[in-house]
């Protein structure tokens, strides 16, 4: 409790004295109450127009997050500073307002680096880039010198190779050539996040007193650039010369070996966590994590993650994703429950995990409650969220709520567009797949392989095969996208299956991909809709050919025989499938019904009530056999297989 009994016994200066000792002890106490408390004496003695005090109040409110009030203090003080206008500025920085920050930076009578340097720093924080850069661009303009700190905070928010080395040219411009630790820290770390290592070699070399912070962060930039083996030399270097490594480094360099595939190594590595206790840090357990659930010892991750004292969001994430990798998404839900039982709240990443596991992707009711947990969290206007959204309801069939969700998304990325054209394509709705790929280039977004590949499946799906061959012809002269596998894949598909045979065959073999089991394969399943079976026969030994462990060319042509009553070249067939020891790959479905997930494996009796399933299939086919129904093609073709 502050106590204001002096307040009115003191004048002039001490006055002043007085009154900027209480707002010291209130920001001591952080108590609102109390600076308003201040605020209403102020306003009392007539002092909330005097500049310094007003700063002080100003700066009070602002530092308890009360813009509001901070902003009716600043338009009180009728002789505004330089210091009043940047504690303000710096006040809808800190809080989110961007925009109302760069509308007061236009009304500033005078502009110094302080102001500057907070208005790139809003912008970065917020990731308008472009922005941030037209700040820095600016200030020789307005006359403020460009300080090693403002090129610190740009280079942060760097985000392509152009604009690194622009940050790294307007150091040399400004006379900053001699690096100090932190610039020189900030640009390695801003080449590493470009993928240039090279150039971040070279600052690091460059460097006169390199500290703990520059090793870890040339380690860094060799991991995110690929260079793995070069990261481990630096690691090895750090050490060699002294250096004390700490949890950054040691999470670091766990990641590089994963990414390497060197589990011999990571292990290593492991052994000197142990030692230095380092596995306590969130941060390298969830590396540790990672590397084994990537190498497949998933109990060897629950392990570690068990043995953790106290869980937290950076943890948990990573084993929700060791669980999705290891295709028991189930238990990533189970963990999510118990994690916020214990108070661990979900992050962005949390949810894109989950979302994207197979576990949602089976369950309509268990999508719809992740999806309640991200509005209830407040993380439905993230886009990554939002796409991971987009994709599962898509996936489960759920169209409209697919579109919704993305209708709604405030940005959109590639990926936001190329999710909802897939999964319209998907879903058979190939002419809505094109407007959305209309809207998208209306939106001025360059579309990627993925998103052809979503178009040219659309044009597939939909029977739009003349609008298709025409994409496809545009495809690197228009759109600069080279074709791959995937979108030759599209084109034999859709051609196939509108009975251009030949002229699909002609694709194939004019393609850069002409071996590919896979054209050949769908080439092949083309022909047996069409009833070729004269052309399927050419096809299929073709394929023979080619002695791949496939036995999908087997079995479609067997099936194409079986429906002509050609029983003995079937037979012929599936004899020299076994004779060449090709197996058909197990195939399995799954339902969840009232919370349970049921997997059902081909030719397995005993999965759950398997025999009662099976008595009721015989039930079926004894009342259709009864009603005179004959068999598809695809029931000959289960025959023809064992199923």
């Amino acid at each position: 409790m502050i106590n204001f009994g002096g307040s009115l016994r003191t004048t002039g200066r001490f006055r002043v004295s007085y009154f900027s000792n209480l707002i010291d002890r209130c920001v001591t106490l952080g108590s609102l109450s109390s600076a308003q408390s201040i605020h209403a004496h102020l306003v009392k003695t007539g002092l909330h127009r005097h500049t310094f005090l007003g700063n002080r109040l100003l700066g009070l409110y602002s530092g308890l997050g009360s813009i509001t009030l901070a902003i009716g203090v600043f338009h009180d003080i009728p002789d505004k500073n330089r210091f009043t206008w940047n504690i303000l500025l710096m006040a809808l920085v800190r809080t989110g307002r961007v925009e109302a920050a760069h509308e007061l930076f236009e009304e500033m009578p005078e502009r110094d680096v302080v102001s500057c340097n907070s208005l790139i720093s809003g912008y970065v924080s917020t990731g308008y880039v472009d922005k941030a850069f037209g700040v820095l661009h600016r200030m020789q303009d307005l006359g403020v010198k460009v300080t090693a700190f403002t090129l610190s905070i740009t280079a942060s928010c760097v985000s392509s190779p152009r604009q690194a080395k622009q940050v790294h040219g307007l150091i040399t411009r400004f006379g900053l050539g001699s690096l100090n630790t932190v610039l020189g820290n900030s640009l390695i770390d801003m080449y590493g996040r470009v993928g240039l290592a090279g150039y971040a070699s070279q600052i690091f070399c460059a460097m006169d007193n390199s500290d703990v912070i520059s090793w870890n962060s040339m380690i860094s930039a060799y991991g995110r650039s690929g260079c793995g083996m070069e990261a481990l030399e630096c690691f090895c270097a750090m050490r060699a010369a002294g250096f004390s490594t700490d949890e950054f480094t040691m999470s670091s360099v766990l990641n590089i070996c994963t990414d390497l595939e060197n589990l011999a190594k990571g292990e290593q590595l492991l052994a000197h966590c142990f030692k230095m206790g380092f596995l306590s840090n969130s941060i390298v357990s969830s590396a540790v994590i990672d590397m084994y659930s990537m190498f497949g010892r998933l109990d060897d991750a629950v392990r570690i993650f068990q043995g953790m004292p106290r869980w937290d969001s950076v943890l948990c994430d990573s084993m929700y994703s060791g669980y999705v990798r290891s295709s028991t998404g189930d238990e990533a839900i189970k963990l999510f429950v118990v994690a916020l039982r214990k108070s661990v709240m979900p992050t962005e990443f949390t949810f894109a995990t989950i979302l994207n596991s197979r576990t949602c992707f089976c369950s309509t009711v268990l999508g719809m409650q992740i999806h309640c947990w991200v509005c209830k969290t407040g993380f439905e206007a993230d886009m990554i969220v939002a796409n991971s959204l987009v994709d599962m309801y898509a996936k489960l069939g759920f169209v409209e709520s697919a579109m919704k969700i993305f209708s709604n998304m405030v940005a959109k990325d590639l990926v936001s567009w190329n999710t909802m054209i897939m999964g319209l394509a998907k879903n058979g709705q190939g002419v809505e797949a094109l407007r959305i790929f209309r809207e998208l280039q209306g939106n001025g977004v360059k579309p990627d392989r993925i998103t052809l590949a979503g178009v040219l499946l659309a044009c597939s799906y939909g029977h739009m095969v003349h609008e298709g061959k025409r994409i496809f012809s545009l495809m690197e002269k228009k759109y600069g996208v080279m074709r791959n596998l995937e979108h030759y894949a599209c084109m034999v598909d859709m051609m196939g299956r509108a009975g251009m045979l030949k002229e699909t065959l002609n694709i194939i073999e004019t393609s850069p991909h002409s071996h590919s089991l896979s054209l050949w394969n769908l080439l092949l399943n083309a022909c047996r809709i069409n009833g070729d079976l004269e052309f399927a026969t050419i096809i299929a030994e073709k394929l023979l050919d080619f002695k791949a462990p496939s036995s999908l060319p087997y079995l479609l042509l067997a099936q194409m025989y079986g429906v002509s009553g050609r029983w003995e070249s079937m037979a012929r067939v599936l004899k020299a499938m076994e004779e060449r020891g090709v197996r058909k790959v197990q195939e399995y479905s799954w339902i969840c019904v009232r919370k349970h997930i049921y997997v059902f494996k081909t030719d397995q009796l005993f999965h759950w009530e398997g025999k009662a399933v099976y008595s009721m299939l015989q039930l079926l086919d004894w009342v259709m056999n009864g009603e005179g129904c004959v068999h598809e093609e695809s029931t000959l073709y289960g025959d023809c297989c064992g199923e």
